[in-house]
């Protein structure tokens, strides 16, 4: 880093600079449509041999997420797990905020890389880890050299232990320079920032302003914000981070009104929904993940959708940002015990739900990966041959998966019944049709407690899912809502997934399906059906046209 600056921004002075703020209900135009693809550059692809993945690497395959032609994925945002100077693997623990990690490019690199996914209508958003630091941070390496440091404002000290956390564990961890304490609350390499001090909110709201100015990214991902602030042995969901998230989230929304946040809370939505007002501008909904993941696994449909509706009746749909799993949990495929038709399942369940969906890198692949964390974060195949299937010409930082001839760009790429094609033509129906992104989630009531149903519905558009989450084909599947699924009249249905037409359905005066309503004579095992409805004339009241 060279010589540190003591150079701080307050939120005061970032709002005085504010061109247009926006408000926090308001959304950025270009959420509308998106889906987001989440990568690890490590593992994606190296441009120059070294076995480690690199922006100009991931440059090269930005074609792959979005070409502007329906062969590509068709994703509009790409979020950057941890791209900032880091002495570990996984960047979660930031030595110097300013550059970019020298082991993925240089800063002219991501600049390069920002400009080449604008062109591609690809918004770029990146890791922002402002709970804590690296203890090779040189503020910190200051701060426990020299007690008159002014870097020690910026860290908690304490000449004893504090009390340990209500899951008795004790996050201070004993100075290596003095006798004294100093709090880290995931590690002892990852010290605190003391957000109880104004030091480190200005300096952390200055890296923010660098990374959307200079380098021209588009958002930030926020690294476990339920932390920010503890309060005594209360380490999380305090008060006072709610204040710090405020201010942050504010100055940056006044600045750059274009911007998006969202932020990491893992939890229920009873952890999740206090932290809406006026902070960040979405959240990833952990709960709504589980429930997906877990009806899948069962076959069984009861209370999926209760996570997400909960979630609708509380805030604007472009504030929610579903996804299935992360680089912190073992993959879906893994989830799912390798089972491919129920893979295809959660992705067609996640893409249809409301919101900015997220998908982690080879999710649409059908990657596995188990505990630990590098084999959840291991390399991207890209071809069926060479030694390391086109990830690069060298030795790769971690082995390639023993799935990766399966879970490969090459092999699934001109597959229509792959999991990669099912990706592209969701995400791409998606982009196309404003009901996915913005329409309300009403919920249909099957005659089968194995089949999960509801209808996206904007009050122009609408589509209804139908799925068998079950391993039997089942027959004569009914429908029937008490929502408003559509205006009242008759339709005909068409299946996005397959171009198919099905059965036409009728919708009541008062908007609800016209019950029985069947949708395909039968479904076989995992089948998923995404209907699209035109009109085809008007429905009697009583029931089908």
């Amino acid at each position: 880093m060279g010589v540190l600056a003591l150079t701080f921004t307050c939120a005061s002075a970032l709002v005085a600079q504010a061109r247009a703020p926006r408000a926090e209900s308001v959304a950025p135009s270009w959420l509308a449509g998106s889906t987001c693809y989440e990568v690890f550059v490590r593992s994606f692809a190296d441009s120059d041999g070294d076995g480690i993945g690199d922006l100009n690497g991931l440059t090269s395959k930005l074609d792959y997420l979005n070409d502007g032609t329906k062969r590509s994925l068709g994703v509009r945002c790409l979020w950057l797990m941890p791209i900032m100077g880091s002495p570990s693997y996984h960047g979660y623990d930031v030595s110097d905020y300013d550059h970019v990690n020298r082991a993925y490019g240089t800063d002219d690199d991501l600049k390069r890389l920002v400009a080449a996914a604008h062109k591609r209508g690809i918004r770029v958003i990146v890791d922002m880890v402002i709970n804590h630091t690296s203890r090779e941070h040189p503020a910190f390496k200051a701060a426990l050299r020299d007690t008159a440091s002014p870097y020690r404002a910026w860290f908690r000290f304490a000449p004893v232990r504090g009390p340990n956390n209500r899951w008795g564990d004790n996050n201070w961890r004993k100075s290596p320079v003095r006798d004294e304490y100093y709090y880290g609350f995931f590690s002892d390499h990852m010290p605190d920032l003391d957000y109880t001090r104004p030091a480190a909110l200005a300096e952390m709201q200055r890296v923010a302003r660098r990374w959307l100015k200079e380098f021209g990214v588009d958002g930030l991902r926020m690294d476990a914000v339920r932390y920010l602030v503890e309060d005594g042995a209360t380490v999380d969901d305090v008060p006072a981070t709610h204040d710090v998230l405020r201010t942050y989230a504010g100055a940056i929304r006044a600045e750059f009104p274009a911007s998006y946040t969202v932020g990491e809370v893992f939890g229920p939505n009873d952890v999740l929904l206090p932290y809406y007002p006026g902070q960040l501008d979405a959240y990833f909904a952990f709960e709504s993940a589980d429930s997906v993941i877990a009806a899948v696994k069962r076959g069984s449909a009861g209370g999926v959708l209760a996570p997400m509706r909960q979630l609708m009746a509380a805030v604007p749909t472009h504030r929610i940002a579903p996804f299935l799993r992360n680089h912190d949990q073992p993959r879906t495929m893994t989830e799912l015990g390798g089972d491919v038709a129920r893979a295809r399942v959660a992705a067609a369940l996640l893409l249809t739900m409301p919101g900015m969906p997220f998908v982690y890198y080879g999710e649409e692949l059908g990657m596995t990966g188990p505990k630990p964390d590098e084999r959840i974060r291991t390399p991207m195949a890209w071809t069926t041959d060479g030694p390391h299937l086109g990830f690069t010409t060298g030795t790769p930082w971690e082995a390639m998966n023993a799935d990766s001839l399966t879970a490969n760009v090459a092999a699934q790429s001109g597959d229509r019944a792959s999991l990669l094609a099912l990706h592209r033509t969701l995400i791409h129906a998606r982009s196309a049709n404003p009901v996915f992104s913005k329409g309300a989630l009403v919920e249909v009531t099957a005659s089968d407690a194995r089949v999960l149903a509801y209808a996206r519905h904007d009050g122009v558009n609408t589509v209804l899912v139908v799925a068998n989450l079950s391993d039997q084909p089942l027959r004569d599947v009914t429908l029937e809502s008490q929502g408003v699924v559509a205006r009242p009249g008759a339709y005909a249905t068409r299946n996005l997934l397959t171009g198919r037409a099905a059965m036409r359905v009728g919708v009541r005066a008062d908007g609800s399906i016209a019950a029985p309503y069947r949708p395909m004579p039968s479904l076989a095992p995992h089948e998923v059906l995404v209907l699209e409805f035109k009109r085809a004339g008007r429905a009697p009241q009583g029931g089908l046209p």
